[in-house]
């Protein structure tokens, strides 16, 4: 799955390594990040394919970096699935009013949460679209619940 980049924001350091090591088996090239503005700063210069984005991180909130992802054309095609402990009655709408591509609610379903990623990805465009350089470091909507 060469090509397929995934950025994770989560300030949940098991939940960040969980998502991070499932990808990583499943062949896909994962960044991840603790908080939103470690976020901006990754995709300053890296445009991964896919984000998975807690809701409720620390200082800006998932939401409001969602809206910024998709107000900047560089980033607008990247796909945002939210990833939230919170599923009350509306909370789902507020994440797709915001730009979300999907909503998956937590605990994490591994099987669920992989097949949702290769869904959405399968939708993209040409292999290399969007992608920016980067060296290591040292449309529809599913109702998916990760349960």
């Amino acid at each position: 799955m060469s090509g397929k980049w995934i950025l994770v924001i989560d300030d949940n350091p098991q939940n960040l390594k969980l998502v991070r090591v499932l990808l990583l088996s499943e062949g896909y090239q994962v960044r991840t990040a603790a908080d939103a503005e470690e976020g901006l700063r990754i995709l300053t210069s890296f445009t991964p394919r896919l984000v998975l984005m807690d809701l409720q991180l620390p200082g800006m909130d998932g939401l409001e970096l969602t809206r910024r992802l998709k107000s900047d054309p560089a980033l607008r095609g990247v796909i945002v699935i939210a990833l939230t402990a919170y599923a009350m009655k509306g909370d789902r709408e507020k994440a797709l009013a915001a730009g979300c591509d999907d909503y998956v609610s937590k605990p994490i379903n591994t099987a669920g949460l992989v097949k949702i990623v290769a869904t959405h990805l399968a939708r993209l465009l040409p292999k290399d679209a969007g992608e920016k350089s980067w060296s290591s470091p040292a449309g529809e909507v599913s109702e998916a619940r990760m349960s």
